[in-house]
């Protein structure tokens, strides 16, 4: 694990994040009073189900949320605010400066990132004239050598290929290669190494660690994935319904969860189960954000819950670990199930 920085500045505060789509059905809240801050050399692990607001959070963080169309999407509420400067008040122009330079942001499908028809030197060489005042010749060497950061070899004939002559897992380290390339102050990875191998994911994650501690770049890592952040992350941040629901140290978080949702991740967890038996697996199904439960989203699959969590919980800070529950885990509560 990542040594955390000492640095009192965060790199990173996101403070009550609002994110709403407006859909024909109604008002989808996919990201609602979300706060958080990443130092700067930290790792912020980001995890919950498909559709807790993982990457909407991203998206809204990067500016990327698309305001046009009848699916449109609209920061409601909230800062964020990347080394004191509150990134939603930026003009368009200046937000596209910031991004590839001082943020950047890794996809789980590197075609997000790469452009089909473009050979990989003019896509790198673009990513670093755009915000470096550097010559060709200078890009080129950076491109080159950011390839063989994430492992890929002879870097001088791929620089010549196009994105369809790699493997899915090649062009995946290509697009973690370009994020590289500017040394941002934040990277954004929306569950990059999914598609590698485990031996390649092995070797990004101990790049992206070292990047870390010698740069101070601040990382946040999405996953669904809990024993990649086990490894990998200094915090963890828990997402259910698009709400934070437990936050803390990673080794608070995943050896002692508090939240009866972050103890079912855990408690799923194939090293978790008897050799032999189920898996065990948190009943029900992740709500429509459309047609949210009242009070506590995930009461309705919760062992725990009783009529007082159909109000809303209150959300409880105990120094550097916060919580979303009315009856909340404890060491003599005892566990559902367990």
């Amino acid at each position: 694990m990542t040594t955390s920085s000492t640095a009192t500045t965060p790199t990173l505060s996101v403070h009550n994040l609002q994110m709403h789509f407006s859909a024909r059905e109604g008002i989808v809240k996919a990201v609602e009073d979300v706060s958080f801050s990443v130092a700067p050399g930290q790792i912020l692990g980001l995890v919950g189900e498909s559709g807790s607001g993982k990457s909407m959070t991203a998206y809204s963080i990067m500016g990327l949320i698309d305001e046009g169309g009848s699916n449109s999407g609209k920061i409601v509420g909230g800062q964020v605010l990347l080394q004191g400067q509150d990134l939603l008040t930026l003009s368009p122009e200046a937000m596209r400066r910031v991004r590839g330079n001082r943020i950047a942001m890794i996809f789980q499908d590197p075609m997000m990132t790469l452009n089909p028809v473009l050979r990989i030197d003019t896509q790198m060489m673009e990513a670093v004239l755009a915000h470096q005042d550097v010559g060709k010749a200078a890009a080129r060497a950076m491109a080159r050598d950011a390839l063989a950061r994430v492992g890929i070899a002879s870097p001088d004939q791929r620089l010549l290929a196009y994105p369809h002559q790699f493997s899915g897992g090649m062009r995946q380290r290509v697009a973690i290669a370009i994020a590289l390339l500017n040394k941002p102050d934040l990277i954004i990875c929306d569950e990059p190494t999914t598609a590698l191998d485990v031996t390649i994911q092995g070797q990004i994650l101990y790049e992206m660690q070292k990047l870390c501690r010698e740069s101070g770049t601040a990382l946040i890592w999405i996953t669904h994935d809990l024993s990649v952040i086990a490894g990998l992350a200094d915090a963890v941040c828990v997402m259910y319904a698009g709400k934070i629901v437990e936050s803390g140290s990673v080794r608070e978080v995943l050896e002692q969860a508090r939240h009866p949702y972050t103890h079912g991740l855990i408690a799923s967890s194939p090293s978790k189960n008897q050799r032999g038996l189920p898996l065990r697996q948190i009943s029900g199904m992740t709500p429509s954000l459309l047609n949210l439960p009242s009070g506590c989203a995930f009461r309705t699959r919760c062992e725990r819950a009783t009529a007082m969590c159909s109000n809303t919980p209150p959300l409880l800070v105990d120094g550097a670990r916060s919580l979303r529950c009315f009856h909340p885990i404890t060491a003599t509560s005892g566990v559902p199930h367990e």
